[in-house]
C-alpha cells in the first residue's frame, strides 16, 4: 500500500501538530506518523500548568494545551498513522520515499517534502558517567513523570534528583504530593539550571534541600537500588575524591539534560550542529538537505512549548510551499559569550519583514546589552537584567538580503 502527499511530518507531538496544520493551511496533502498511540507527545503527562502564555494567554496544563491544537487538527483532512514507526527514508523521483511499519505491516509514503518534529531524549546514567550496576529504581525525570501522571505508580519512596533543570525541580514536587520522601536535588554546577519560580515554588515551598557542586558517582544495589554516593565536585567540574557520602535511597531520578532527537535526520545526511545537537537550519527550518525540514525539540531544545509550536507552524507553511530552486544563504555569527543562536543562517530568497532569532548565553550574566549587526549597522539593541544559559531568548530583527549577520554581547557595568 502506497500513500502520495505534499508535506510528511514524522511525531505527533506540539511541533509535529503544529507543522501538519500550517501545512494544510498551505494547501498541501499531509500524512503525520506518530509511533505512541496517542498524540500530543510530552504534553499527555505534563500535568503541570504554565503553558500557553505566549501562544494563548492563558496558564494551561501540558493535556490542556495540546487539546487545543487536536481540535484544530479534527477540523483537517490530515492523515494521521498511529503506531507508525519509519524505517526507511529514501529519494525518490517525486522528492522522498518513506518506509514505515504499523500495526497492519508495512506502507509506502511518497512525499515532496519531510518535517522532522521528532523531539528529544534525554541523557541517562551511563551518558553522566555514573558507576555500578543497573537497579531497579534508576530512572530518567521523564519516564518518573509517565509512571506517577499517566500509570499512577510511584518510582520509588525514598528519592534523590540529579539536576536541576525544571522537570527534576517539578518532579521533585510531583513525587512529595504523592506521598514520596525526595531526600534532595543535587547539581554538579554551582548555580541551579531551572527558572527560579521553579525553585522557589517546587523546592522552597516544600522544604526540600538543593545541593549545588555536588553529583551523585556512583549507584549501589543489586536488584532494587540501595544507595547512592554523592561527591563534592571541584571547579574544573570534576568529582572531589576525598568528600564523597553515601546516602541511602531506592530511587534516582536522573534531569541532566535533554539531546534532540535526530538519528533519522542523519541518516539523510543532514548535517548536526555542534552545540544544539540539532540540525544547522535556515529560518524556515530547512536543513542542508533541501526538502528536509526540521522543528521543535528536534532542532533544539526550547524551554516553552509556545515556541516549540511557533517553529512548527514555521516548518509546516515552508515545507508545503517548497519547490528546487536556487538559494543563497547568510550565516548567523554570535560571538564566544553567546552558547548559541538559532537558526544558524537565513535564506535570503525566502526572507519576510522580520527574521526571528533565538539565542542563549554561555554564562550567567547580570545586566548585558545584546546587539544585533549587519554590515556593521545595527539591527537590534535591548539591555537585559540577567541571562542565564537554561533561558532561551527570541528577537524579531529585519534582516536584508545583503552582509553577514552578527550577534554581540557587551556586559555592563
Amino acid at each position: 500500500m502506497s500513500v502520495q502527499c505534499g508535506v510528511c511530518v514524522i511525531g505527533g507531538g506540539p511541533a509535529g501538530l503544529a507543522a501538519a496544520i500550517a501545512a494544510e493551511k498551505e494547501g498541501a496533502k499531509v500524512v503525520l506518523i506518530e509511533r505512541e498511540a496517542r498524540l500530543g507527545g510530552i504534553l499527555k503527562q505534563c500535568v503541570h500548568d504554565g503553558f500557553g502564555l505566549v501562544r494563548f494567554g492563558e496558564k494551561l496544563a501540558g493535556p490542556e494545551y495540546a487539546e487545543r491544537y487536536l481540535d484544530l487538527l479534527k477540523k483537517t483532512t490530515v492523515h494521521v498513522m498511529l503506531h507508525t514507526f519509519v524505517d526507511n527514508i529514501r529519494p525518490h523521483a517525486m522528492g522522498w520515499h518513506l518506509t514505515v511499519v504499523t500495526s497492519e505491516g508495512m506502507r509506502h509514503i511518497i512525499a515532496s517534502a519531510i518535517v522532522l518534529a521528532t523531539g528529544c531524549r534525554e541523557r541517562t546514567a551511563r551518558q553522566v558517567a555514573i558507576h555500578g550496576t543497573r537497579p531497579a529504581g534508576l530512572i530518567t525525570a521523564g519516564a518518573a513523570q509517565y509512571y506517577t501522571n499517566i500509570l499512577g505508580q510511584l518510582p520509588g519512596r525514598r528519592c534523590v534528583i540529579l539536576g536541576s533543570g525544571d522537570i527534576g525541580l517539578i518532579m521533585a514536587r510531583r513525587l512529595t504530593l504523592e506521598g514520596a520522601q525526595v531526600l534532595g536535588v543535587y547539581e554538579a554546577k554551582p548555580v541551579p539550571s531551572g527558572l527560579p519560580r521553579n525553585i522557589a515554588q517546587c523546592l522552597n515551598d516544600f522544604g526540600i534541600p538543593l545541593h549545588l557542586s555536588k553529583t551523585v558517582t556512583q549507584v549501589f544495589g543489586s536488584e532494587r537500588l540501595e544507595a547512592v554516593e554523592i561527591a563534592e565536585v571541584g571547579s574544573n567540574m570534576q568529582p572531589v575524591n576525598s568528600v564523597r557520602e553515601r546516602v541511602a535511597c531506592d530511587a534516582l531520578i536522573l534531569s541532566v539534560g535533554l539531546i534532540p532527537e535526530n538519528e533519522l535526520a542523519e541518516t539523510l545526511g543532514v548535517e548536526l550542529h555542534p552545540v544544539t545537537k540539532g540540525p544547522l537550519c535556515d529560518q524556515n527550518g530547512m536543513t542542508n538537505v533541501p526538502g528536509v525540514f526540521s522543528c521543535g525539540n528536534a532542532a533544539h531544545v526550547n524551554d516553552l512549548v509556545d515556541y516549540v509550536s511557533e517553529s512548527g507552524e514555521s516548518a509546516g507553511r515552508a515545507a508545503a510551499r517548497y519547490a528546487a530552486k536556487e538559494r543563497a544563504y547568510l550565516d548567523i555569527v554570535p560571538d564566544s559569550s553567546f552558547l548559541y543562536a538559532f537558526p544558524q543562517r537565513v535564506d535570503v530568497t525566502e526572507l519576510g519583514e522580520k527574521t526571528v532569532l533565538f539565542f542563549r548565553s554561555r554564562d550567567e550574566c547580570d545586566r548585558t546589552r545584546v546587539i544585533v549587526k549587519q554590515n556593521g549597522r545595527e539591527l537590534f539593541k535591548k539591555t537585559y537584567r540577567k541571562l542565564r544559559p537554561p533561558e532561551m531568548e527570541r528577537v524579531a530583527v529585519p534582516i536584508t538580503a545583503v552582509g553577514p549577520v552578527t550577534l554581540e554581547m557587551e556586559v555592563l557595568s
